[in-house]
């Protein structure tokens, strides 16, 4: 139980973290190119990662921690992509309630335990969760989606097989958190420096504010968040983990009203209150019906394997 409420406080952690990045990352696009915020951010990612495993020889990366970072990393991308691109388009809090729809969408791609389908009590607390969207949307006023809202509907789905991936190509591997990350972050600076290339002097006529914006994306959001997902993903299942991560809305409203001086009403206080309670009911649902398998499964094993 304890080593399931560690995992639990360290996925909530980054549901903070991540919450709070769509307005550092609207911040930082209001004066830097959307591929030269992503190129910065991943560079910066890199060279806080790569001279801790460069340091240690047995812990560089082997050859599945390098495969699997490698399609991890190009799928983070994509999500990155349309994330900031997204943002960049709809309000740092509409952003952040948009991207939870991930939570209904990786139970279904999740394929990475033996624990059979899950309960129909779990999608009613992601119902729960979708209920708890709509009024943090409503809060603000319901409107016709633009160009941001649907960039960031692609970036929940890319997200969800990005999280059901994570499970699939570390599940029974020596897949360490620290290297695949490393990976991660190397092929994302690889995949955006050409791209952004020039534009990327352009970082040198911003201010520090900017410049912290992109080292808190860098080291909290890409570095922290990556392993921090790896390890827990690893620790429990993906769709627990989409569960926890799913009251990122919750801190995008936060954050959005705290420090972006976004609008607050009822409504949007009920939504978070329904987000918290969906995520912590759709959570125990998950953990018991995994806990029940794993204790019957033995029983389904005994009998003779013999030809």
């Amino acid at each position: 139980m304890f080593h399931t409420r560690r995992t639990d406080a360290v996925l909530l952690l980054v549901a903070i973290v991540w919450g709070s990045s769509y307005l550092a990352a609207k911040t930082a696009t209001h004066a830097l190119p959307v591929l030269v915020v992503l190129c910065a951010r991943y560079a910066i990612s890199a060279i806080a990662c790569l001279p801790l495993v460069a340091a240690r020889r047995k812990e560089r990366c082997t050859r599945d921690e390098v495969r699997a970072g490698t399609v991890l990393g190009i799928t983070q991308a994509a999500v990155l992509v349309l994330e900031t691109y997204g943002v960049a388009h709809t309000s740092a809090a509409n952003a952040g309630l948009i991207i939870s729809l991930t939570i209904v969408l990786t139970p279904l791609l999740d394929r990475t335990t033996d624990n059979g389908r899950l309960p129909p009590r779990f999608f009613a607390a992601t119902g729960v969760c979708l209920l708890a969207v709509a009024l943090l949307m409503s809060g603000n006023g319901f409107h016709t989606p633009g160009i941001g809202d649907l960039l960031m509907l692609a970036a929940a789905v890319v997200r969800a097989a990005h999280v059901a991936l994570v499970g699939r190509l570390t599940k029974g591997r020596a897949v360490r958190p620290l290297q695949l990350t490393t990976v991660q972050t190397a092929v994302g600076s690889a995949l955006f420096v050409v791209p952004a290339g020039g534009a990327l002097p352009t970082l040198t006529r911003v201010d520090a504010a900017v410049w912290s914006q992109l080292v808190y994306l860098a080291l909290f959001c890409s570095v922290f968040a990556f392993l921090a997902q790896t390890w827990a993903v690893q620790k429990s299942s993906a769709s627990r983990a989409s569960l926890l991560l799913g009251t990122e809305p919750v801190w995008a409203v936060v954050v959005g009203v705290c420090l972006g001086g976004e609008g607050f009403t009822v409504l949007a206080a009920l939504g978070a209150a329904l987000m918290v309670t969906g995520t912590y009911w759709g959570q125990h649902i998950e953990r018991t019906h995994r806990t029940t398998r794993i204790e019957e499964s033995p029983c389904r094993t005994t009998a003779p394997t013999s030809v």
